[in-house]
């Protein structure tokens, strides 16, 4: 994603002070006093310690995934995508675009009701003073970056002023008794611990405000952590002795009913119009920030080209490639909900607080998530310039998000939950070929590795077997038949190895064998066929497919199911039969395909197993048994033939399938055929109507060979599918 923007600023003015003038905004002066007097003094204390941890935590993670990589436009999305995927990322921007889009209206209303208290003549025209406040911070929005940036210098001295005059005047009028009385909690049921939380945690969001204008900074490296914490500490002191003072100087009623009132009215001085200053500069301060983030949010998600449906919010302005059309989406979000808390009155900022509680809770989670598998998945290419870091921080910082978001509201929670899970599902979906890698690719090896070592030192044993199948498929294009059954008699259960040979010297061929992986990788996700391609180069057929069946592997799990196509007979027939005996040598099972078409999709299907013996019958009942896990076959139906040669065997032949069904534990019909024609006559009769008939077979001598072929050519003549099975005994039916 190219960067085009003009906006250079620094570490002071372009993250320490959109963030603390978005920190020390609407909540600290009008609901941080509401706080303590439900929580109490101890109560708002430990809520301040607990919402400045899961933020102290998640610069960790900011800190040192942003000292880690180039931060340009997006922030915390960008941060997020180029570390989890475009999957997380894109499911995550959308939900952080509408907590920053949602801010705006969240901090208009503050500006309102702060500005209906200290002139009280105004209430009745709060609609028309939402909606001209709103207009004019788009138009300032919308001229440009720059001029905001410098307007916050202006906002942040009238804000030290007004904190100095609430302070100073509370400290006047404070009594240890009052402390000592405001210490526990309301006892009000309608404001827990946790709802009370709900609504101070924007106070700590604030945070994202800066990390969010990384695209116009000039180091976003040095910047983000220097100004992130410095705003989170500076932040943490200033709430910490406002609830303190306002905890000892007000009692609890006044606290509760006029959280802002009590503030302005107690001003040092008597400078009550310094507090009102403070509280419209800051909450329209907070606002203007909102309204520059979540444009840049919205562009740099267009920009990755995730969702189409947004890629129209993907051009800037021709100079500084300001997100104006992002602007004016954030604009009708903003109008709307005002349109709608219009209607709420005086609870309006209580219902949306939580809600942009939840949307920002979700964003750190996700932020610390992208650091802990950074951290543990020790990519060679992490390695931040920030040391203050481990990756069990960014765990703790990830927990306590879920947790904090279950604690104020399950419902909410596992309902953004799942809309996120649904959106990522349809990113996911899309197979996306993205422009950036991400990290979980280390995360996720690193804990390959790890259990196929511990997978090495385990014995095997038949109760755990599983078909690690190699599938000679040459150009998978061309013999897709081969490799769908491959797939199929995996079942989910194993892995499967599709293996093709180039013919050549490995100094001509190796060019050629990258774009042969790449096809048959193509072909695997065109087909949506879970298999790992394995190309060899070699002299001849015959030496690549040795090699393979010796070499092919992941760790310690090397296939033990070899997979190979019907031969043409003539010539070919020897090495063909040579090919079954090195497989056979190497401990690996044969399976035989003999087909001309796939099934029919949606028509009932039936696979004949005959029973001729354990020594393959086993694993041909277990390959049956794979097939109908797949869907297509869900319903399919098992049938397991036998043949004997009189009547006098047919009951104790019923009852052996019978108990054989029973401790094998599968859903299988038993049928006994009593006849004395020729196998391949009485298969066509009984089982030609089959999908599929699974037969087993024995390899031939050398000098066998071609009366073999012969016979079983008239085994698949006229039939649709059969599979010849020939196992290694590896497997054991009633394990």
């Amino acid at each position: 994603m190219a960067e085009n923007s003009g906006n250079k600023f620094g570490t002071f003015g372009g993250v320490f002070t959109p963030s603390i003038l978005t920190i020390l905004g609407a909540i600290m002066f009008l609901r941080a006093n509401f706080i303590i007097g439900h929580a109490g003094v101890i109560g708002a204390l430990l809520i301040l310690v607990i919402a400045k941890s899961i933020t102290g935590l998640t610069s960790l993670s900011v800190s040192a995934v942003s000292t880690n990589m180039e931060v340009r436009g997006g922030g915390a999305y960008f941060m997020i995508s180029r570390v989890l995927g475009p999957q997380f990322g894109g499911a995550i921007g959308v939900a952080l675009f509408f907590a920053q889009a949602l801010s705006v209206p969240f901090y208009i209303l503050a500006f309102t009701e702060a500005l209906i208290s200290s002139f009280p003549a105004l209430a009745s025209y709060s609609f028309l003073i939402m909606m001209t406040a709103a207009a004019l911070l788009f138009i300032v929005s919308y001229v440009g970056t720059s001029w905001a940036i410098k307007a916050q210098y202006l906002i942040m001295g009238i804000l030290i002023l007004s904190i100095i005059a609430f302070m100073g005047g509370g400290l006047k009028v404070f009594s240890t008794e009052t402390f000592v009385s405001n210490l526990a909690p309301s006892g009000d049921p309608s404001y827990s611990f946790w709802v009370v939380f709900a609504i101070y945690f924007p106070a700590v969001t604030g945070i994202l405000a800066g990390i969010n204008m990384s695209g116009d900074l000039a180091n976003p490296t040095k910047s983000i952590p220097r100004g992130t914490f410095w705003a989170i500490g500076v932040g943490f002191v200033i709430y910490m002795i406002q609830m303190v003072i306002s905890g000892g100087a007000y009692d609890r009623s006044a606290l509760i009913d006029d959280p802002y009132g009590v503030l302005k009215d107690g001003a040092l001085f008597g400078a009550g119009f310094l507090v009102a200053a403070g509280v419209v500069a800051a909450t329209l301060s907070s606002a203007l920030g909102s309204y520059l983030g979540a444009p840049r949010i919205l562009q740099a998600l267009a920009k990755d080209k995730i969702l189409p449906a947004i890629g129209f919010f993907a051009k800037g302005s021709s100079d500084t490639d300001e997100p104006r059309r992002g602007l004016v989406l954030t604009a009708v979000i903003t109008f709307a909900v005002l349109i709608f808390a219009s209607q709420a009155g005086r609870h309006a900022l209580n219902i949306v607080a939580p809600i942009i509680s939840m949307f920002f809770l979700y964003t750190y989670g996700m932020i610390n998530l992208a650091a802990f598998i950074e951290g543990l998945g020790k990519n060679p290419s992490f390695r931040p310039r920030f040391k203050l870091f481990h990756w069990t921080t960014a765990l703790l910082g990830a927990f306590g998000c879920i947790a904090a978001t279950l604690l104020i509201n399950v419902t909410a929670a596992i309902v953004s939950g799942v809309l996120m899970a649904l959106l990522y599902w349809y990113i996911n979906s899309r197979r996306l070929q993205a422009g950036f890698g991400d990290a979980r690719r280390g995360y996720v090896y690193k804990a390959a590795i790890r259990n196929l070592l511990l997978l090495s030192d385990m014995d095997e044993d038949s109760r755990n077997w599983r078909p690690a199948t190699l599938v000679f498929s040459g150009n998978p294009n061309s013999r897709e038949l081969l490799v769908r059954y491959a797939g199929w008699l995996e079942g989910g259960h194993g892995i499967v190895y599709m293996a093709n040979v180039l013919i050549g010297s490995i100094e001509e061929y190796a060019p050629h064998r990258k774009m042969a992986i790449k096809q048959m990788k193509n072909f695997c996700k065109e087909n949506d066929i879970s298999a790992f391609p394995v190309v060899a180069v070699a002299d001849s057929v015959s030496q690549g497919m040795v090699m393979l069946m010796q070499t092919a592997s992941q760790g310690s799990i090397s296939p033990n199911l070899a997979v190979f196509g019907w031969s043409g007979g003539g010539a070919a027939l020897v090495d063909y039969l040579g090919h079954l005996k090195i497989a056979k040598s190497l401990d690996m099972s044969l399976v035989l395909l003999a087909a001309s078409s796939l099934p029919v999709p949606g028509r009932d299907k039936r696979i004949d197993i005959w029973w001729r013996g354990e020594s393959n019958g086993g694993l041909m009942v277990l390959l049956a048994y794979m097939l109908v896990q797949n869907k297509g076959w869900l319903r399919a139906q098992i049938r397991i033939l036998r043949l004997v040669q009189s009547e006098a065997g047919r009951e104790p032949s019923e009852e052996t399938l019978s108990d054989l069904i029973q401790d094998a534990r599968v859903d299988a019909v038993p049928e006994v055929i009593v006849d004395t024609r020729p196998f391949p006559e009485l298969l066509h009769e009984n089982s030609a109507d089959a999908t599929c008939a699974l037969v087993g077979f024995e390899l031939p001598d050398e000098d066998k060979g071609a009366d073999w072929f012969a016979y079983q050519q008239e085994v698949i003549k006229d039939m649709p599918t059969v599979i010849f099975v020939n196992s290694s005994g590896q497997e054991d039916l009633m394990a």
